[in-house]
């Protein structure tokens, strides 16, 4: 059975094989295997209340308890931008007109930008490619909402998710080629690098402190801006399912569009809904998807159902229960896996 859990502290081997699998732009989920450790332990004093709020976040992995092997990571950080800054490039629109020349143009330019400070942000979501079948994809981005929905009072009143940006054939972010190397003067690979560890000195050191505008760059750099890497499109396609749009901020390094919304309107925080539990033998599978997550922090746990409750009763098999650690008479937050159709 494929389930999503809190991470562990004997997951780190797991974790380190997953980053080295995830290719450029995942400036959040690197192969570093002390920034992970520090990673589990952070989660660790999140859940039990030592942490302070700039530091607080959570990680899940997605494990096959069949084999015992962990095939996906998320994360969930709870307010961004507290003690390391959060750049982004917001999209603003400037007008130049000349009523004596009969000339008026309107420019799209990007702006340096904090606005998403103190956010809470979705990230480090990560699937082994064999493994994104059956639905797994939707349930591992999902379950961070699944998350938010138990636990809303640990997080503030918005979110945002940074998209991987567009690499061309050759693997380069033609933003970063034509817009970023030339202020930063080091590899893309390596202002990532710094980026994930917390360097970010040098971004407020060498940023362009004036707009840049868009018109002027190169046709494929503007078509860039905003563009979502060709492997993240299931990812965004998935958030904006969940109540998440695009509101003209973009990534400084490859200019991926910075998803963003407020978290009384995620379809999971409005929809979702408590019932209670009758382990049974028998439960039938009637094809619609459900997820169903337990209601501990420290033992948080998600799965796919393929029964929806019956009013306020959940019937799951052993093997359900057993993988979401519970019993008969406890609760689970219950939530169809995709939005209903309207008609």
């Amino acid at each position: 059975m494929i389930v999503v859990r809190s991470v562990q502290p004997h997951d780190l081997d797991a974790l380190f094989h997953l980053a080295g699998q995830t290719g450029e732009g995942m400036t959040s989920f690197k192969p570093d295997r002390p920034a992970l450790t520090a990673r589990i332990e952070r989660v660790r004093r999140t859940i039990s209340g030592e942490a302070p709020l700039a530091d607080q976040g959570y990680l899940f992995v997605m494990e096959d308890t069949a084999s015992g092997r962990v095939v996906g990571v998320c994360g969930l950080e709870v307010a961004v931008g507290m003690t390391q800054p959060f750049y982004n490039y917001r999209v603003g629109t400037v007008v130049h007109a000349s009523r004596e020349m009969n000339v008026w143009t309107r420019m799209s330019l990007l702006y340096m930008s904090h606005d998403l400070t103190g956010y809470a942000e979705l990230c480090s979501l990560f699937l082994e490619p064999a493994a994104r079948i059956n639905g797994n994809g939707a349930l591992l981005s999902k379950s961070r909402f699944m998350f938010l929905a138990q636990f809303p009072d640990r997080f503030g009143e918005r979110i945002c998710a940074e998209m991987r940006g567009h690499f061309n054939e050759a693997g380069e972010s033609p933003f970063w080629r034509d817009v970023g190397s030339h202020f930063y003067q080091i590899g893309f690979d390596d202002a990532d690098y710094l980026s994930a560890h917390g360097k970010k000195s040098f971004m407020a050191e060498l940023m362009p402190r004036s707009p840049v505008y868009v018109d002027l760059l190169p046709q494929d750099v503007q078509e860039a801006i905003g563009k979502t890497h060709k492997d993240t499109e299931p990812a965004r396609v998935l958030l904006e399912a969940e109540g998440l749009r695009f509101e003209n901020h973009v990534d400084i390094f490859d200019a991926g569009p910075v998803l963003e919304a407020h978290i009384d309107n995620l379809r999971a925080v409005r929809e979702s809904r408590l019932v209670s539990v009758v382990v049974d033998d028998a439960a039938a599978s009637e094809g619609e998807k459900w997820l169903a997550s337990g209601t501990d922090m420290a033992d948080f746990r998600v799965i796919l159902l393929p029964r929806p409750p019956q009013d306020n009763t959940l019937r799951l098999t052993p093997a359900e229960a057993g993988a979401l650690n519970i019993t008969t008479g406890q609760h689970v937050r219950v939530l169809p896996l995709y939005p209903t159709k309207r008609t």
